[in-house]
């Protein structure tokens, strides 16, 4: 009897845990080009990896307009990523280019 509680047991928590990994925060995609962040403003949840490529022709970087996080420079093909690990309204920036703005809201 105790074999199959422990038994039952484990395959609860073996399922609890496939679970909770289904609820993990994904990888938010945020594509540069033509001098544009697509999409220029996103909303993620804590614990979500932003990462930027750069499809453009010429060199982009993302800088968090508070300076918490910043890229090198970004060739064609070049890609940056930043996990946001508190929630927050997060605005950035092309040093290149400060035309070039996006938002990352965190809930």
């Amino acid at each position: 009897m105790t074999f199959v509680v422990n038994c039952a047991r484990g395959a609860l928590i073996a399922i609890a845990l496939m679970g909770a990994s289904a609820v993990m925060a994904a990888d938010m995609p945020v594509s540069i080009d033509n001098f544009v962040f697509t999409p220029a403003e996103a909303q993620v949840s804590v614990g979500t990896t932003v990462v930027w490529t750069n499809n453009d022709d010429i060199p982009h970087t993302v800088v968090d307009a508070d300076h918490k996080y910043k890229s090198s420079a970004l060739d064609t093909g070049d890609k940056f990523s930043h996990t946001f690990t508190e929630p927050g309204t997060f605005e950035y920036f092309c040093s290149l280019h400060p035309h070039m703005t996006g938002k990352i809201i965190v809930k």
